[in-house]
């Protein structure tokens, strides 16, 4: 595998609802020349944009032998076994390839791994390996280690894991990051990291975490990102960046990668701390709840309110949730949610979300 930086093109540059085409062009640009070369991508990331653009700004290009893509075969996109090389076909137009480098079986829990078994998905998958149209099949995961430990005991052919892993959840009980990863090693599978920031929550620390780091100087990805990245089993290390800025200090640092230091992950040990302590929601603004519910309810937008107003007492976040509840532009209210639970069944952190958009309601709707 090359170097252990890919792009995660989950979160893009963005003006409204389209991608900044102009301003991903120069990121993937700047990342190809820096020697990172590492692509991913799925089918519904982005409202189906992802693909497309990775298409425009990547694949059609650049030769195919100077990049790799991974892309993913996603439980709501397939409902019987031949749907999925149909499927997988068109994944392939849409972002201009011939083979993918990466093709991973997505999201897998115990809500949807039937799903795969009775579709017949990793015979599937494995039998386009064999044509040659993927190079490696492997899976994503969110789920407990136990879980994990069945799987790969089943299905000795996967060959990579893609799970959450960061500081933050390393010893948290729902995502199991440290006991997830040690399921990894035990079957001797390379581990591809996602949401090494926790979806930007890393990033934006409430300050008696933030003073802990600026005593080193670096910033916080720079932490959050090295951490992963210090593990033997990460191969590589996914980073969902957005601006130009994002990308130049992720890749300065992750260029001439060094491991944490000692001094370092005693820093990032108290950070820990700091953060357990934070009674805050633990959501990746992954947004997969947002798509199918039925009162249309920015449920990542507005628990982003919840955990600044927590974390930072932040007045503008009452601004910033009104506009996240906008009638005009057809969206939901914390009260309007109908308890339907469509969000709960697809959330990768398994997060309570309707007790939680209670939470939100009494925080943000008590006064109206």
């Amino acid at each position: 595998m090359e170097k252990n930086f890919g792009f995660g093109c989950m979160r893009l540059p963005m003006i409204g609802e389209e991608v900044d085409r102009e301003q991903f062009i120069k990121m993937v640009d700047i990342f190809m020349k820096e020697g990172f070369t590492y692509f991913d991508t799925a089918h519904g990331y982005i409202s189906g944009k992802s693909e497309t653009e990775i298409k425009k700004c990547l694949t059609d290009r650049y030769p195919r032998e100077s990049y790799s893509l991974t892309d993913k075969l996603t439980a709501p996109y397939f409902e019987k076994e031949s749907d999925i090389v149909p499927f997988f076909e068109e994944q392939l137009k849409l972002t201009g390839v011939e083979y993918f480098d990466y093709y991973l079986l997505h999201s897998i829990t115990k809500n949807n791994y039937d799903k795969f078994e009775s579709c017949n998905a990793f015979e599937v998958v494995k039998n386009l390996k064999k044509e040659g149209r993927i190079k490696h099949m492997g899976i994503s995961f969110h789920d407990t280690a136990e879980f994990l430990d069945k799987i790969l005991t089943e299905h000795p052919e996967i060959e990579i894991v893609q799970i959450q892993f960061n500081y933050s959840d390393y010893y948290n009980p729902t995502v199991q990051s440290k006991a997830v990863y040690d399921v990894c090693e035990k079957h001797n599978k390379p581990i591809i990291v996602m949401e090494p920031c926790r979806g930007g929550s890393l990033i934006n620390l409430p300050q008696s975490a933030k003073d802990i780091f600026d005593e080193e100087g670096k910033s916080y990805a720079n932490y959050a990102i090295r951490f992963t990245a210090s593990f033997p089993s990460v191969v590589m290390v996914l980073s969902g960046m957005s601006t130009i800025d994002q990308l130049k200090e992720n890749v300065g640092f992750m260029k001439d990668f060094q491991p944490i230091t000692e001094k370092e992950r005693i820093a990032i040990d108290k950070v820990q701390k700091i953060l357990s302590e934070q009674e805050t929601i633990d959501c990746t603004s992954c947004r997969y709840c947002v798509e199918g519910c039925p009162k249309n309810i920015s449920i990542p937008d507005l628990f982003t309110c919840y955990n600044q107003k927590v974390q930072f007492n932040d007045n503008n976040c009452n601004f910033y949730y009104s506009s996240y509840t906008t009638a005009s532009k057809n969206l939901g209210k914390a009260s309007d949610c109908i308890k339907c639970g469509k969000c709960e069944k697809i959330c990768p952190q398994h997060l309570p979300i309707r007790k939680y958009l209670e939470d939100v309601a009494q925080m943000f709707e008590k006064q109206a």
